[in-house]
């Protein structure tokens, strides 16, 4: 084994600092001090404005601003990681009590020598691989922006919104609602760079935000939810108006058992659904016979239909619409991604092509155990069916079922089929003969998204949306409304 002098015991995983830095010369600095027999370092520094409301009135606003920085040090088959954490905050001015500091030339040594240790003390990675270059990451060019500085959000952001905001506070104080809702800015700049010579950087910006109206009447509760790049496509007085109106379903309530209903999901339920199925679906499980991927006997499901011709399941990080980095960044290893990854370029992915499963997520190791193709996780989903009505022209169309809103604390039951537990919330209604009736109680479901997918009874137009359960961590997605026969409702939740 390579040997790594002057480690330092005192190594730590996580170290608030406080002191600003340019974050590519501190990459620079951090590979210049490695001693291991490769090394990889990720910088990051996030910029965030928020706004929330209740009862109708701006409550609180917020700034913040952090920066991490992974050190990941190779030493023969094996690797060690460490990071410390910004936080937004002076130093102590006393040098005397304060701790060694990452960005100082101490401080930054002690995180590569830990980082080093680590590696020492740690056994062969499964996943072991050369680093990528810049003539092995696939084609993506070393970055020219690469010493750009940071981008930034401010509250400017919310100038527009704001604005529009206190208008409905005015109309729902006037009707008897009341707003309640959070919204968050958020652009976080990425360098990455590696002792093969890759240098890259990233900026992505996200926001969201997300609403919820209620009134006077028992269950008079509604949810809406967006995400969004810079708050340019966030309309206000649509989105009021649609509050305004499920409100008004909510005016009759009609209670129902449990049992298996035809229910109309709309689009950020699905997302919710297919954010589960995408995290399911690690290559190197499904080949070990532990997922809804894998095939009896053997193998996995590539192949084989799991939905109805022409749906497709994909991702593209140069989407337009839901644009997101064009290259893989690992701090760990995982069944779903490798250290030894970092710099990989992401293209365009096919996960069901035609209804069929065209592709589960591979690193470059899971890749090569599997004789599959190299497929990493990109941080965007999107499902198309081809369908071309929208929500209400679905509900139209509907004799009697349920349409829900949204989707709430969602857990897996079985890993093997991917079956699902969760609670319906904020507005499950009947629709009799192409009307909404009323409100009806809330349930608990029981479900597999890969299930559901075979049985589709129709799927209307994609538009972007936002999942409601997993927002905090997937927020890039289009997804359509859908139409399932028979979703299992087991029982009803007391909820509200």
């Amino acid at each position: 084994m390579s040997q790594v002098t002057g480690t330092d015991s005192r190594a730590r995983t996580d170290r608030a600092i406080g002191v600003p830095q340019d974050a590519p010369e501190i990459v620079e600095r951090a590979l210049a001090l490695s001693r291991a027999d490769a090394c990889v370092v990720i910088a990051s520094e996030s910029s965030t404005v928020n706004l929330r409301w209740a009862t109708n009135s701006l409550t609180t606003n917020g700034s913040s601003r952090d920066r991490s920085i992974t050190v990941i040090s190779v030493i023969d088959r094996s690797f060690g990681v460490r990071t410390a954490s910004t936080i937004d905050s002076p130093r102590r001015a006393d040098p005397a009590t304060a701790a060694p500091h990452p960005t100082d030339a101490d401080g930054l040594a002690d995180l590569v020598r830990a980082a080093e240790a680590a590696a020492l003390e740690a056994a062969d990675a499964e996943d072991f691989a050369d680093l990528l270059g810049p003539a092995t990451a696939g084609g993506l060019a070393t970055d020219v922006a690469f010493t750009d500085p940071a981008v930034r959000t401010g509250t400017a952001v919310f100038t527009d919104f704001a604005r529009d905001l206190a208008e409905a506070f005015g109309a729902a104080r006037a009707e008897g609602r009341r707003l309640f809702g959070f919204a968050e800015h958020d652009v976080t700049t990425t360098w990455l760079g590696t002792s093969t010579g890759l240098r890259l950087r990233h900026a992505q910006p996200t926001g969201s935000v997300e609403w919820n109206a209620k009134s006077g009447v028992p269950g008079g509760s509604v949810w809406h939810g967006q995400s969004t790049r810079d708050f340019t496509d966030v309309d206000v007085a649509t989105t009021d108006a649609a509050l305004r109106s499920r409100l008004a379903w909510c005016e009759r309530s009609v209670e129902l058992p449990a049992g298996r209903y035809e229910t109309l999901l709309p689009p950020s339920a699905v997302a919710d659904l297919m954010i589960n199925l995408y995290w399911s679906a690690a290559g190197r499980d499904a080949a070990e016979g532990r997922t809804v991927f894998s095939r009896a006997g053997g193998g996995t499901r590539i192949g084989e239909a799991i939905g109805p011709a022409g749906l497709r399941l994909s991702s593209d990080p140069a989407d337009p619409e839901l644009a997101t980095a064009p290259f893989v960044t690992a701090a760990a290893s995982s069944a779903m991604s490798s250290v030894f990854d970092n710099g990989l370029a992401l293209g365009a992915t096919d996960w069901i092509r035609d209804g069929a499963l065209a592709a589960l997520v591979q690193t470059r190791a899971t890749a090569r155990a599997t004789d599959s193709a190299v497929t990493p996780m990109i941080e965007n989903l999107i499902l198309d069916g081809g369908g071309t009505a929208s929500l209400d022209e679905m509900i139209a169309s509907t004799r009697r079922g349920l349409l829900l809103t949204s989707l709430w604390y969602i857990r897996d039951v079985d890993p093997e089929t991917l079956l699902l537990t969760g609670l319906t919330r904020d507005g499950v209604y009947l629709v009799d003969n192409g009307e909404v009736a009323g409100a009806v109680n809330n349930f608990r479901f029981n479900e597999s998204p890969v299930d559901l997918l075979g049985r589709i009874g129709e799927i209307g137009a994609t538009t972007r949306t936002m999942a409601r359960e997993w927002a905090d961590w997937f927020t890039l997605t289009r997804m359509p409304p859908m139409r399932v026969p028979d979703l299992n409702m087991s029982s009803v939740s007391p909820a509200n």
